[in-house]
């Protein structure tokens, strides 16, 4: 056990799992159709998951992953964590997302550098 008394077992990591995933579907503002059309899953098989009445193999992880384009820890983010610091997460995931965005939109439609050797060479005068 951990020093807060939560006990792991397998209802725990499940439920853990569920949460997430909703809580990351609904922060992303994509419904369960749109996670399973994305995803390649059912629809009823994401419904199931955020249930807790299905849990799911590594594969699957990896899908939900991609499609949600979050790496697969974010799944397993402690529900404590979620209570008490739920701000603090959600601030986290959008800060990250704005970065990656940003990040897309500069190397889409800004220049980062020359585009060749001689530009470099050119005195700044020419």
């Amino acid at each position: 056990m951990y020093a807060d008394e939560t006990v792991i077992d397998g209802v725990y990591v499940r439920n853990l799992f569920a949460k997430n995933v909703k809580r990351i579907r609904e922060l992303l503002k994509i419904s369960q159709m749109d996670l399973a059309s994305v995803s390649g899953l059912a629809h009823n098989f994401i419904n199931d998951i955020e249930n807790e009445k299905k849990f799911v193999s590594d594969e699957t992880i990896a899908k939900l992953a991609k499609a949600l384009n979050v790496e697969p820890y974010k799944f397993f983010l402690p529900l404590s964590k979620l209570s008490t610091q739920g701000e603090n997460i959600i601030v986290e995931d959008f800060s990250e997302s704005i970065g990656l965005l940003i990040k897309e939109y500069c190397n889409n439609y800004f220049k980062t550098g020359p585009k060749n050797e001689q530009e470099n060479d050119k005195p700044k005068d020419e």
